[in-house]
């Protein structure tokens, strides 16, 4: 469980760092996964593999498999998860962030919820370290604080070869930047208004592997309808994403949001 220290810090700062690693067990195969993911789908860019948990396949044309699946509903992490959205619970998106050392894409500053179909929007990510997140193989950095104005601010459209995603803020004051610094099987939370970035790993044998899991309380929509801004935006810069047939699932407690779990699963 997070301590009520980290509570306040991740309400403070928008981010926090638990006091918690994986068992050596469950980061053993993590990593395997993580391994056999990448084996798996050799023409995608290890930084853009969107959608491991979905064993029924999501964008990028990736197809995921039930270890990550299983791995989203791991009990400590949903405990954890539970203290900052409430009892109930969205499996709604995950994503390997795996930078090749030696030169990788970046990721621009930018909020993680600019084009998500949620309303109200309202999220928790939870990056899982692979390898170890350092600043000599490009931690994420983060804006202590900016999640406090729970408003989107205003990002361009900027798509480059050489990173991540095609979007990011223009105006953001570097000066108040933080390292998230993370051990293999350490764990890291932060809000959806948060403001986040990193840079290309340029070190020369080091990866680094992050496994970034999404979470929406079930007080919130999934909003599939094809008018949604984030689906609109999707389908001209991104339209493997296909957000109306994305697949979600109830990991606890119950929907009170009218949902829809049935979207992108096989029929009973």
């Amino acid at each position: 469980m997070l301590s009520d220290n980290e509570i306040h810090a991740y309400k403070k700062d928008g981010l926090v760092v638990a006091d918690y690693r994986l068992p050596d067990s469950i980061l053993e195969r993590l990593t395997t996964a993580v391994d056999q993911l990448i084996a798996d789908h050799p023409d995608i860019r290890p930084e853009l593999l969107s959608g491991p948990h979905n064993p029924y396949g999501q964008s990028a044309s990736l197809l995921g498999n039930v270890d990550f699946l299983d791995f989203c509903q791991t009990p400590d992490i949903l405990d954890m998860v539970e203290q900052l959205i409430g009892p109930d619970i969205i499996l709604w998106g995950s994503m390997l962030f795996a930078k090749p050392p030696g030169g990788s894409m970046g990721v621009p500053w930018h909020q993680d919820g600019k084009y998500w179909p949620i309303n109200p929007l309202e999220t928790v990510t939870v990056r899982v370290a692979i390898d170890g997140s350092t600043p000599e193989n490009s931690c994420m950095q983060y804006i202590p604080g900016s999640h406090k104005t729970r408003r989107m601010e205003r990002h361009v459209v900027d798509k480059r070869d050489d990173m991540a995603l095609g979007q990011s803020m223009q105006d953001v004051d570097l000066s108040a930047a933080h390292d998230c610094i993370l051990k293999p099987g350490q764990i890291s939370f932060h809000d959806v208004y948060t403001v986040h970035g990193s840079s290309h790993n340029t070190h020369a044998t080091k990866r680094r592997a992050d496994y970034a899991i999404r979470y929406m309380p079930a007080t919130s929509l999934y909003d599939r309808s094809e008018d949604n801004p984030a689906t609109i935006y999707a389908r001209t810069h991104s339209p493997s994403m296909n957000y109306p047939a994305r697949p979600i699932w109830l990991v606890r407690g119950q929907d009170r949001a009218g949902n829809d779990f049935t979207v992108g699963k096989p029929s009973q």
